[in-house]
């Protein structure tokens, strides 16, 4: 794996999410084991972009405080207004300090599980000139499953970096990523990273 074209795609690495006092236990359960890892990982993965000169590319799920703006049509939906989640503006829904942009890094937002649906992120790619994307984020068998589909569809290159990805059960983010293994490649970071020096 090489950088030429490459851009890391960071979903969801928000409070809400991942911190440990986030509202939403799709990809991390409160006390999770995997919490310490899955952020050092992710730390290193951004790091280890930055200094290879990789794009990154950052993608933030929010909605409007009233929750108006949330397509109720499964009780994935249903949660996220229950716990009246990733409020745009709010500590919830900003990124884990450890995790955040950085200088002229691009953030799209998006209100759907695949972060392509109607949301700009292939004009972000574009402006890479992206060819090859590494995926990875919270919740493996949601948003990281869901993009990298759309994206192997749309004709990109599509890697996934497991350990900086969790799901809230071991068994659904073993099987998402078996599934994208049959569209792309499947990576720790540390092979991401190595491909990259």
């Amino acid at each position: 794996m090489t950088t030429a074209r490459t851009v890391l795609v960071a979903l969801h690495y928000q409070n809400d999410v991942v911190h440990e006092q986030g509202r939403i236990r799709l990809g991390l359960a409160e006390g999770d084991a995997q919490r310490a890892g899955l952020l050092d990982a992710a730390e290193r993965l951004l790091a280890g972009a930055r200094a290879a000169h990789v794009p990154v590319v950052h993608v933030a799920v929010g909605f409007r405080p009233d929750h108006a703006d949330v397509i109720r049509n499964g009780p994935i939906w249903d949660n996220v207004v229950r716990l009246g989640a990733v409020v745009e503006g709010s500590w919830g829904a900003a990124f884990h300090d450890r995790l955040a942009p950085r200088g002229a890094e691009i953030i799209v937002r998006h209100r759907r599980i695949n972060a392509f649906f109607g949301a700009p992120l292939e004009e972000a790619l574009r402006l890479h000139d992206a060819r090859h994307l590494v995926l990875a984020g919270v919740a493996t068998h949601s948003v990281v499953e869901h993009t990298a589909r759309h994206a192997a569809d749309m004709g990109f290159f599509v890697s996934v970096a497991a350990d900086a990805c969790a799901a809230g059960r071991a068994d659904l983010h073993r099987a998402a990523l078996d599934n994208i293994a049959l569209i792309g490649r499947v990576a720790s970071v540390d092979e991401v990273l190595a491909g990259w020096t």
